[in-house]
């Protein structure tokens, strides 16, 4: 809660954003971006035994309950990210990080013990609320911590980085769905099982992490948030052995405003409506793209191209890297040729490439490799574009609301994209017509060509601007 007080002015975000990049900014990314890498692991374990669980000697879910599965992870992301998007706001980043994170790894392990659908639906459900409060205070975070002039590509790399754990995850289940390895009822659970183990290291690795200048500047503590810097700067002075320039833009302050649904529904929908709906294009059309196609690519695999289902993660690793070489190549351009440009760009090429893909698809034109080489080049693109919604939403709204506003919209976008899409797909697979999966490709088109129409005309010039430009916080003296 907000501590009331007198205004006072600030240079708190000046000096963050005049930062070089040093051992400290690595150890936010380390710390907070290697989340998505187990969570990566996690979910790839996750679509790659969507095939071994249909068999008799596990749970034998149909597809259609595969499909379901998923659609309550979403569900799970989307409560959490609302209730955790609020804490994170109210009681700050910090303590959010082990809270959310405490969550996700308890369902990661419990899924382990599944023993039938539902059981197996209440543990996805509990690591989805996990993984929903991560994304609220973890970009909220990124973006209040990292320099402006490499905001945009150190965001898309830390969410992107959830396609290195995806390749572990690939080659991991070479091993983990190896009938000759592991007993098949076995294996996927040792693999969430170590997924969680890993991630026990991380709560402790981010004790070193800490608070949000910026969030106790706006919440009164005006002196903790000068600590904070403080050592900041002298950690990389005596680094570097030189003295930073000085900062120059001052902001007034006037701590312990009340931030309310009243507060966050006037900003959201009155003064940043378009913004808004910006943000719900961009936010339910990758969420339809991913959820539709990443959930369920190991059926497809197996129902089409007859790839046993011990080998399905053995095609998903080019897709994963894929995945990671697209912001790690193309981000530093959101920071240089601009936010509007490359997101319009990523979001048309990818839907031109799903097209094709489904095309190609439709006529038996593609092998079981060629499908895999398809979706890598699409989503080379469609990774950017993606992790740019979230950069978006978690930059140009007010920081009193940032987390809430990254939690609103997510949830939005995966309710509409993310919860139906996996059954939708679940179930024109379960049909086997490519037909009809070639229609689910035509939607998901559609989202992503209307979402980059929406970008060229709302867009916002976000690169290198300090956030406090952006976005005027709610506490700032007019």
């Amino acid at each position: 809660m907000a501590h009331r007080g007198m205004p006072f002015r600030t240079l708190v975000p000046a000096r963050l954003d005049r930062l070089p990049w040093s051992p400290f900014h690595w150890k936010v990314v380390i710390a907070l971006g290697i989340t998505w890498v187990i969570d990566g692991l996690e979910v790839t374990l996750t679509g790659a035994i969507s095939g071994v669980l249909r068999s008799e000697a596990t749970l034998h879910f149909t597809s259609g309950e595969i499909g379901q599965i998923a659609s309550f992870y979403v569900i799970g992301a989307v409560a959490g990210a609302l209730l955790f998007g609020h804490l994170t706001d109210l009681m700050g980043r910090k303590k959010l990080f082990f809270i959310t994170l405490a969550v996700y790894l308890s369902g990661t392990f419990l899924t382990a013990f599944s023993w039938d659908l539902w059981s197996f639906i209440a543990f996805r459900l509990i690591t989805g609320a996990g993984i929903g409060g991560e994304y609220s205070a973890i970009n909220s975070a990124v973006d209040e911590l990292i320099p402006a002039r490499v905001r945009g590509q150190i965001d898309l790399i830390v969410n992107g980085s959830y396609w290195l754990g995806a390749a572990v995850g690939a080659l991991g289940t070479l091993v983990l769905l190896d009938p000759h390895v592991f007993p098949v009822d076995i294996g996927w659970r040792v693999g969430f099982g170590i997924g969680a183990c890993i991630g026990l290291f991380i709560l402790f690795y981010r004790k070193s992490i800490p608070e949000s200048p910026r969030w106790l500047m706006t919440h009164g503590r005006e002196e903790e948030a000068e600590e904070v810097v403080k050592a900041i700067e002298a950690e990389i002075e005596e680094r570097t052995g030189k003295p930073l320039p000085l900062p120059v833009v001052e902001i007034a302050i006037h701590p312990g405003r009340e931030v309310n649904l009243r507060t966050v529904a006037k900003a959201v929908f009155g003064r940043y409506r378009r913004r808004s709906v910006l943000c719900l294009a961009l936010m339910i059309s990758q969420s339809f793209l991913y959820n539709a196609i990443f959930f369920t690519y190991s059926l497809v695999l197996i129902t089409f191209y007859r790839v046993p289902e011990s080998e399905t993660g053995l095609y998903l690793l080019p897709f994963a890297i894929s995945n990671f070489l697209g912001p790690l190549l193309l981000g530093r351009l959101f920071d240089t040729v601009g936010r509007r440009q490359l997101i319009s760009a990523t979001y048309l090429l990818s839907a031109l490439l799903l097209l094709l893909t489904g095309w190609l698809f439709v006529n038996r034109m593609l092998s079981a490799v060629g499908q895999t080489v398809f979706w890598s080049f699409i989503f080379f693109f469609a990774s950017c574009a993606a992790s740019s919604a979230y950069l978006t939403v978690s930059e140009i709204f007010p920081l009193e609301i940032r987390a809430l506003s990254i939690a609103l919209f997510f949830s939005i976008g995966s309710a509409a994209g993310g919860v139906a899409a996996p059954w939708l797909f679940g179930v024109l697979i379960g049909t086997a017509s490519r037909l009809n999966v070639a229609y689910g490709y035509m939607a998901a088109s559609a989202l992503m060509i209307a979402a980059a129409i929406i970008e060229a005309i709302y867009g916002v010039k976000a690169e290198r601007v300090p956030l406090e430009r952006v976005a005027e916080p709610l506490s700032t003296e007019a």
